[in-house]
């Protein structure tokens, strides 16, 4: 069974960090791009950062530019989010997700198609 799994979120003050980890099982993500999205609560999910099968390309939602880095480690099958410098508006449930038909970058959540089930991120002003 294929299972990307997300942990690492909890409750943070504004300007504290966190970082997600997206541990992947069941096969083998490493030549596969890889995405992190978010959902806040009575909005549509939308991109927070992807990173290409190699690493080389990276995309950020303009929103989290300079504050989040998105990276993996293949040989763990495993894709990272480092978050800095959160704000309250940063509160979402976040969720990682695998494109298995892309070697390049995609900001299409319909493009993705194995997810997680999400880790909570709540950030206190």
């Amino acid at each position: 069974q294929v299972q990307l799994v997300e942990s690492g979120g909890g409750l943070v003050q504004a300007g504290g960090s966190l970082r997600l980890s997206c541990n992947a099982s069941g096969r083998t993500f490493s030549r596969d791009e890889m995405g992190w999205f978010r959902q806040a609560p009575g909005e549509e999910r939308e991109i927070v950062a992807a990173i290409s099968w190699n690493g080389r390309m990276t995309t950020y939602a303009d929103s989290v530019k300079g504050r989040f880095t998105i990276s993996r480690d293949n040989a763990k099958n495993t894709a990272y989010l480092q978050m800095d410098n959160l704000k309250p508006e940063d509160t979402a449930v976040y969720y990682c997700a695998a494109n298995t038909n892309s070697r390049g970058v995609s900001i299409n959540s319909n493009e993705y198609n194995y997810w997680g089930q999400g880790t909570r991120v709540t950030v206190s002003s």
